[in-house]
């Protein structure tokens, strides 16, 4: 949560983000979970709310790809990364071209 603008931001350059403030649990997470979707899906949709978003984790799947896709207008990025080794140079690769393909060319609006 905030803990990244406190800890890592800082450390590689980056302003202070906006953080997801995570909904209690509910029944349609129960729901959710026994159809493969993750508990933060959701939610980081709701939050994007049609905005462009880039989405960084350890356990996305291909159904949360799938329900992003079918239920965010905007661009999203939904990208998977091996816990075992962390970010990588490959992943900032990818989100480099990501928001290099996303934003406009003046930077967000």
């Amino acid at each position: 949560m905030a803990d990244a603008n406190e800890c890592i931001a800082p450390r590689i350059g980056l302003p202070h983000l906006a953080v997801v403030a995570w909904p209690e649990p509910s029944d349609l997470d129960e729901q959710d979970e026994r159809a493969g979707l993750h508990w933060k899906t959701r939610a980081l949709v709701d939050w994007a709310a049609g905005r462009s978003f880039a989405w960084v984790d350890d356990e996305i799947t291909d159904t949360d790809r799938a329900w992003v896709s079918a239920h965010h207008r905007g661009h999203a990025l939904l990208h998977r990364v091996d816990p075992r080794q962390g970010l990588t140079d490959a992943d900032y690769t990818t989100l480099t071209e990501w928001l290099q393909r996303t934003l406009p060319p003046h930077g967000p609006t």
